[in-house]
């Protein structure tokens, strides 16, 4: 079954920046497994591209250590390590509370509501503990601090880090009792840009990712990940 590019919802890529996107996707979302190949007739054919773009994609998914390049046997998936997640986790509890800091000064009241229904949202897919829909609601409230922050460098980095993670946070928002807490979590951090209190925004961030953090190490560690 081919998969139409024409249909992507975003515009701003170019093709082979959504090539790119969607062979990303598919290695961070399980598709494509550690150690297998990529063949780039393959995905060209499935994606109704010609092989260039394809080809271009893998040498920034290379770059970006996601594949590497074994002779004669092509691009090759190396995936997101246990060890990637969990520093990806660290760095993400050190700099995290910067966008919250920065959004508390910026954030419009659109983007206030816009975080409010979030919420609501959350509490009821919590009530029915629908992980798939969580993870989305979680994915766009840190989405909106992010572009609230004003700063582009750090949404690309923070935005780029929720997607190499995105299965982890899936588990993390699995467990028994971690929704719930969380949303707890964004309830307060809402209080605080709604305060246009910058310091206290930024402090409830970096608790709230060290306390995923730490969900996470439990997780690895009950299922002798780590």
């Amino acid at each position: 079954m081919s998969y139409d590019l024409s249909k992507e919802v975003s515009d701003k890529y170019s093709l082979q920046g959504r090539v790119f996107h969607k062979i990303r996707e598919d290695i961070l979302n399980g598709k494509y497994k550690t150690g297998d190949s990529i063949k780039e007739i393959v995905v060209s054919k499935e994606l109704g591209v010609s092989r260039t773009p394809v080809r271009e994609a893998l040498k920034q998914l290379e770059l970006e250590g996601l594949v590497i390049s074994i002779p004669n046997k092509g691009a090759v998936v190396a995936g997101i390590t246990e060890q990637d997640i969990m520093d990806i986790y660290i760095i993400r509890s050190l700099i995290e509370g910067l966008a919250a800091r920065w959004a508390a000064a910026h954030i419009t009241d659109e983007q206030l509501k816009r975080l409010e229904e979030i919420i609501e949202l959350t509490e009821f897919y919590a009530g029915k503990h629908d992980v798939e829909h969580l993870h989305e609601l979680d994915t766009q409230f840190h989405e909106i601090i992010y572009e609230a922050s004003n700063s582009r460098p750090l949404k690309h980095i923070l935005s780029d880090f929720h997607i190499y993670v995105q299965r982890a946070r899936m588990e993390s928002i699995a467990m028994p009792g971690r929704d719930l807490k969380s949303t707890q979590e964004h309830k307060a951090i809402l209080k605080a840009l709604k305060d246009r209190n910058p310091e206290e925004a930024e402090r409830l961030t970096n608790q709230h990712v060290r306390n995923v953090t730490e969900n996470m190490m439990k997780h690895l560690k009950k299922a002798d990940r780590i």
